[in-house]
């Protein structure tokens, strides 16, 4: 019930997003590294306005806010738009992504790309889908032969780490991607199109629902232990290779 939920708002959602692709937007705020649309606030309303419907009694957290019942056992974890900058530039790279976690355990993930018409879904012990058939992490297990991501923030000293582990992988793997959106890294970890995605300076919106994705389809998710929601660091991949914030 739970996930037929999660995959109703993000496709409602995608509708939404698609309707609006390419067109003129209001933005709210624009910052050095990142901008804010009034369309993220009209995301996020209408996904929780889809899960406060069906699950009254559930938190929610988002990157545009929070709402519900903040003391519940279950906490959706949404962000409205992952990639929002490459959506204001018109670039078809962006998703919706929605976690739920229990009792600070996040047992389900849905990324949809409503360009693609992408889902990507997991819950915890079931495995890991996209669009209903089964995925599995990449087997590569050389740096030389993999392709990584190696995200950075719109923080000085996201960008900074970053730039240090862009040379050291650079020469090291097979090449790297940075496109603008972690949800999507994420997912297309878990179906095998990449190999292993570092950033430090991460929202847990940004990462919930992908953590579960790849987890369910055999690959690993290190969360900095203890840090603020909107102040993670991440190593993900398909577990078979050595990625590390001090490979650099």
């Amino acid at each position: 019930m739970f996930l037929s939920t999660a995959i109703t708002a993000a496709q409602e959602a995608g509708k939404l997003l698609r309707a609006n692709f390419g067109t003129e937007l209001v933005v709210n705020e624009n910052h050095a590294h990142d901008i804010k649309l009034e369309l993220d606030i009209q995301s996020q309303k209408l996904i929780e306005s889809i899960l406060l419907k069906n699950h009254s009694d559930h938190a929610i957290f988002g990157e545009e806010g929070i709402l519900g019942n903040q003391s519940s056992e279950y906490r959706w974890i949404i962000d409205p738009i992952d990639g929002t900058v490459n959506f204001s530039y018109g670039i078809p790279h962006f998703a919706i992504s929605i976690g739920l976690e229990r009792n600070g355990e996040i047992i389900l993930g849905v990324i949809y790309d409503p360009i693609l018409d992408e889902m990507f879904t997991a819950e915890k012990g079931k495995g890991a889908s996209l669009n209903g058939k089964p995925i599995k992490v990449s087997n590569r297990d050389q740096l030389k032969d993999s392709i990584l991501v190696v995200g950075m923030s719109k923080y000085n000293d996201s960008i900074e780490a970053g730039l240090k582990l862009i040379g050291y992988y650079s020469l090291n793997s097979k090449k790297l991607r940075n496109m603008g959106s972690a949800a999507l890294a994420m997912a297309w970890i878990s179906c095998g199109r990449l190999d292993g995605y570092i950033e430090k300076n991460i929202g847990l919106w940004d990462v919930a629902a992908g953590k579960v994705l790849i987890e369910e389809a055999g690959g690993s998710v290190d969360l900095s232990d203890n840090a603020p929601d909107k102040n993670l660091k991440i190593i993900c991949g398909n577990g078979k290779l050595p990625l590390s914030f001090t490979a650099a």
